[in-house]
C-alpha cells in the first residue's frame, strides 16, 4: 500500500498545521497509522499514532506534542490526519506517516518504526521563531 503524506510547509511559531496521510487502498478493518518525524542530524522519533478497529480508534501522542495535537481519521477521504497547534521551532522536521495493516499495535509498539509495513515519502515542516 502506498502512503502519501502532505500538509507540510513554512510556518510561524504559534501557528497550526494539518498533516494528511492518504493511502492508495481503502483503510479498513484493523490497522494502525503513525506519524514520525526526523529533524536534521537527529534520529527519527515518534509523534503520534492511531489504532483503528472498525468504528473505534485509540490515539497515542509523544510527550512533546501531547495537549496540542490531535489525530483523526477521515473515512470519506481515506486519510489519517494530524492537527498540530502552538507550533514551536523544535517541531521543524520531515514528517512521515506509516501504517501497520490487519492488526492494531499496542501502546508500546506504536512508537517503534520497525513495527510498520508501509511508509510515506515525508513532508517537510519548518517552524520559524
Amino acid at each position: 500500500v502506498q502512503l502519501q503524506a502532505s500538509g507540510g510547509g513554512f510556518l510561524q511559531a504559534g501557528g497550526s498545521l494539518r498533516l494528511s496521510c492518504a493511502a492508495s487502498q481503502t483503510m479498513r478493518g484493523l490497522y494502525s497509522v503513525a506519524w514520525f518525524r526526523q529533524a536534521p542530524g537527529k534520529e527519527r522519533e515518534f509523534v503520534a499514532a492511531g489504532s483503528f478497529g472498525w468504528s473505534i480508534g485509540t490515539a497515542y501522542y509523544a510527550d512533546s506534542v501531547k495537549g496540542r495535537s490531535a489525530l483523526s481519521r477521515d473515512s470519506a477521504k481515506n486519510t489519517v490526519n494530524l492537527q498540530m497547534n502552538s507550533l514551536k521551532p523544535e517541531d521543524t522536521a520531515v514528517y512521515y506517516c506509516a501504517a501497520k495493516w490487519d492488526t492494531t499495535l499496542s501502546i508500546s509498539a506504536v512508537r517503534r518504526p520497525d513495527k510498520y509495513d508501509d511508509w510515506g515519502q515525508g513532508t517537510l515542516v519548518t517552524v520559524s521563531s
